[in-house]
C-alpha cells in the first residue's frame, strides 16, 4: 500500500526495468567469462543494494515533523506536560496520547512519515527529576511552586526560569552530566525502538536553544544515525552558534554525521540573519563554509510564526501577512528589527554577500515543523488544533479563541495578538517538513535534507516540485515522464543553477493538494535579483487555478472568487485545482544578474484555528484576529550563479 502523502508517480514499469538491468549477467552482445571453475562454484554477481518498500528513483515526497519536545524539557514539564519520547513517536504514527489538560489528542491527518524529538538539551531531563522526591534536585529551593496545576503560576514558575536562563544564573546542579546523561539515554532508546525503515523514521535530535538577552537563536540538531555524542553540547556552554558549529565540525571528523537547522528567525529581533559575525567582526568565506556546512536549511513555519517574510519588508506581496508574530520567544517584548529576522530577507543579502564578497552565509533550504511541547509531532490541523505548551493553552479560552469567563460575545477592549498579555492568539497552527528522497530511512531522508531538496508546509500535506533547466522541452509539464526528464536537463530545489551562454532558463513549477486539505488557488515563483549594487524581489503568479487567464502584464491571476462559510466553516467545494503544473520563464531575466527563486503554492482560504474554536463553543470568533486563512508551501530556492 503506498503511503498518504507520497506524490503519485508511473514509475512500476521503470522500477521492474531497474530491477531487470541489476539482475542482468552481460549486456547484450558482451561476451561471457570463460568458467575457470564448474558454474556452481562461479562466483556470484555482486548484488545491487537493497532498497526499501517504496524505493522510487524520481524519489517520494515523505512529510515529517523536525521540532518536538516532550516532557524532558524544562519548559514543557512545567508546563504539566508528561509525555515521554515514546509517547511522541506513537502520536506520530497516529496514536492516541494523554493532553496535559487531561483530553486524548490523536492526528486528524494520518501517520507522519518521520520525526525528530529536539528536547531542548539545556536542563534536559532536570524538571522530572526536581519533581522526584527521591532525587537532590527536588531539594532545590528554585523548584518550589513549579508544579502547580494552576496555569497562572504555571506561567510565573517558566518566566522565573527563562529569566534565569537567560541571565546564566541557572543553578549548576540543573545541569549535572549525570542528570542530562539519563534523559539523552532516553532518547537515544526512544529512537532507536520507533525507527522502522521503509514505514517510518526517527532521528535522534535536540535543541540548542541560545537566546542572548531574549533574542531567538535556537537551532535543532539533527543526527545522521545512531552514532552521536556523549551528551549535547548547549547553550550553557555557550551561547555563540558558531562554537555549536565547530564541535559539531568536530562531531563529524569523528564520524558522527550532523546538522542543525535554526527556527523562529522572527523572534531573533534581527539577530539570526545579522551582517557580522555575533562578536560583531566581519564575516569571511571560512565563515560562511562553516555555517553553511553546518546549517543547510532553516524552519520557515511553525506555530510561532512563519518567518518568510514580513509585510514591512515586502510592500509589493500581497501574502506576506501570514500569520506573522511579532514578540520575543518567551517575554512579552515587542520585536523592533524585521530585517535580519526574516528567511527572503537573508536570501537577498546572502546573493548580495555573493556578488561583492565572493561568498554567501545564507545559503539555506526551507522545512517547517511545530514546535510542539505537548509530545504531539504534526499536531498543525487548523481543525484539530490544541496549541502548543501543555496546561497553559490547552483550552480555547487560554488560548483567547472564544470570550472569557464564559461570556456569549466580545469585551469592546478586546486586545488584539500583539497586544494581549498571552502571546497563544497569535500563534499559527503550523507546519510541517518535507523531503523528496527516494525511500523511507534514515539515510535517504538525511540526503535530502543535506542537499536541501526539502520544501514547507503550514500544515496541509501540500506536495510541491521545483526545477531548473536550460532544455526542458516546451511540454514538458504534460509528459509523464516529466520527473525523469526535469532531473536529468536542469537541477532540483536546492540547486545551483549555472550559467550557460545567456540561455533563459525554464522553470517546472508543480503543486498537488492534500487530499484533505483545500483547493490550490495559485503556484507563484519568488524571485531575488541583484541589480546595480542592490538586492530585489518580485512575486510571480505562474499557475492560476480554474483555468483562469494569466495577466502577465501584473504577473498576477484573477481571483477566483473562492470563499468560506463562516457559520459552518464549510470551504467552496468548487472552485481551486488539486494540481498546478507549469513550465515558467523569467521575463525579467538577464544573464549577468545573480539570482534565487523559490515556489510558493497557495491553497483557496480556509477558516483559521480560532475560528473554529470559536464556532464549535457557538461563539463568534476573536474580533482581532483573522477568520480565514490562505495555507501555503514553500519549495526550497534554487540559486542562478551568473559566473562559472
Amino acid at each position: 500500500m503506498v503511503r498518504r502523502g507520497r506524490l503519485p508517480v508511473r514509475l512500476v514499469a521503470a522500477t521492474a526495468f531497474v530491477g531487470l538491468l541489476a539482475s542482468a549477467s552481460a549486456a547484450p552482445g558482451q561476451a561471457a567469462r570463460p568458467a575457470a571453475k564448474p558454474a556452481a562454484a562461479a562466483a556470484a554477481p555482486a548484488k545491487p543494494a537493497a532498497h526499501l518498500p517504496g524505493w522510487n528513483p524520481d524519489r517520494n515526497a515523505y512529510f515529517g515533523d523536525l521540532h518536538v519536545h516532550t516532557g524532558l524539557s524544562f519548559d514543557a514539564y512545567i508546563f504539566n506536560v508528561r509525555a515521554m519520547p515514546d509517547d511522541a513517536y506513537r502520536f506520530a504514527k497516529g496514536e492516541p496520547i494523554g493532553h496535559a489538560q487531561g483530553y486524548s489528542i490523536r492526528l486528524a491527518g494520518g501517520p507522519l512519515d518521520f520525526t525528530a524529538v529536539t528536547d531542548h538539551s539545556e536542563y534536559m531531563g532536570a524538571m522530572r527529576e526536581a519533581n522526584d522526591a527521591n532525587r537532590p534536585l527536588s531539594k532545590n529551593p528554585l523548584v518550589q511552586g513549579l508544579f502547580s496545576p494552576d496555569p497562572k503560576a504555571i506561567g510565573a514558575a517558566f518566566a522565573k526560569i527563562v529569566t534565569l536562563n537567560h541571565a546564566g544564573q541557572m543553578p549548576k546542579e540543573f545541569s549535572a552530566p549525570d542528570v542530562a546523561g539519563r534523559a539523552w539515554s532516553e532518547v537515544q532508546e526512544a529512537a532507536r525502538r520507533h525507527n522502522d525503515p521503509g514505514h517510518f523514521t526517527t532521528f535522534v535530535a535536540y535543541e540548542y536553544t541560545s537566546a542572548p538577552d531574549g533574542r531567538n537563536l535556537h537551532r535543532n540538531v539533527i543526527f545522521r544515525t545512531d552514532k552521536v555524542p556523549a551528551l549535547p553540547y548547549t547553550a550553557v556552554v555557550s551561547n555563540n552558534p558558531e562554537n555549536l558549529w565547530k564541535t559539531m565540525d568536530a562531531w563529524r571528523a569523528k564520524g558522527v554525521d550532523v546538522l542543525a537547522i535554526p527556527h523562529n528567525s522572527n523572534g531573533s529581533d534581527g539577530l539570526m540573519f545579522e551582517p557580522t559575525k555575533r562578536d560583531g567582526s566581519p564575516m569571511d568565506r571560512a565563515y560562511a563554509e562553516l555555517r553553511m556546512r553546518n546549517e543547510p536549511l532553516v524552519e520557515i513555519t511553525q506555530i510561532k510564526g512563519t518567518s518568510e517574510v514580513h509585510p514591512s519588508l515586502a510592500p509589493n506581496d500581497e501574502w506576506a501577512n501570514f500569520e506573522i508574530m511579532e514578540r520575543y520567544i518567551g517575554s512579552n517584548r515587542q520585536v523592533t528589527k524585521f530585517h535580519g529576522s526574516y528567511v527572503r530577507e537573508a536570501l537577498k543579502d546572502g546573493i548580495l554577500m555573493r556578488e561583492q564578497k565572493g561568498f554567501n552565509p545564507f545559503k539555506m533550504g526551507f522545512i517547517g515543523s511545530s514546535d510542539t511541547h505537548n509530545a504531539a509531532p504534526g499536531s498543525v490541523e487548523e481543525r484539530n488544533y490544541f496549541s502548543k505548551v501543555g496546561r497553559s493553552d490547552g483550552t480555547p479560552e487560554l488560548r483567547a479563541s472564544v470570550p472569557p469567563d464564559g461570556a456569549k460575545t466580545w469585551p469592546a477592549d478586546t486586545p488584539d495578538a500583539n497586544h494581549a498579555a498571552s502571546p497563544y492568539q497569535a500563534w499559527g497552527a503550523s507546519g510541517l517538513a518535507g523531503v523528496w528522497a527516494e525511500e523511507n530511512s534514515r539515510e535517504a531522508i538525511f540526503q535530502a535534507l543535506r542537499r536541501k531538496e526539502t520544501f514547507a508546509t503550514s500544515g496541509p500535506r501540500i506536495r510541491v516540485r521545483f526545477f531548473a533547466g536550460y532544455d526542458f522541452p516546451d511540454d514538458l509539464a504534460k509528459r509523464p515522464d516529466l520527473v525523469r526528464q526535469a532531473y536529468a536537463k536542469g537541477v532540483p530545489m536546492g540547486g545551483d543553477l549555472k550559467v550557460s551562454a545567456g540561455k533563459p532558463p525554464k522553470f517546472l513549477v508543480w503543486g498537488v493538494r492534500d487530499p484533505n486539505g483545500g483547493y490550490l488557488q495559485r503556484a507563484q515563483v519568488v524571485k531575488g535579483w541583484i541589480e546595480n549594487g542592490v538586492a530585489r524581489e518580485q512575486v510571480f503568479d505562474v499557475a492560476c487555478s480554474d483555468k483562469l487567464p494569466l495577466n502577465t502584464k501584473t504577473w498576477r491571476c484573477p481571483d477566483n472568487g473562492a470563499g468560506v462559510n463562516l457559520a459552518t466553516c464549510e470551504p467552496d467545494r468548487f472552485k481551486g485545482d488539486v494540481e498546478l503544473r507549469t513550465v515558467w520563464t523569467d521575463p525579467t531575466f538577464k544573464p549577468s544578474q545573480r539570482a534565487i527563486y523559490y515556489v510558493r503554492v497557495l491553497e483557496n482560504p480556509s477558516c483559521r484555528w480560532s475560528t473554529w474554536d470559536a464556532l464549535r463553543n457557538g461563539t463568534p470568533p476573536n474580533p482581532t484576529l483573522a477568520k480565514t486563512l490562505m495555507e501555503r508551501a514553500w519549495s526550497s530556492p534554487i540559486w542562478y550563479e551568473p559566473k562559472g
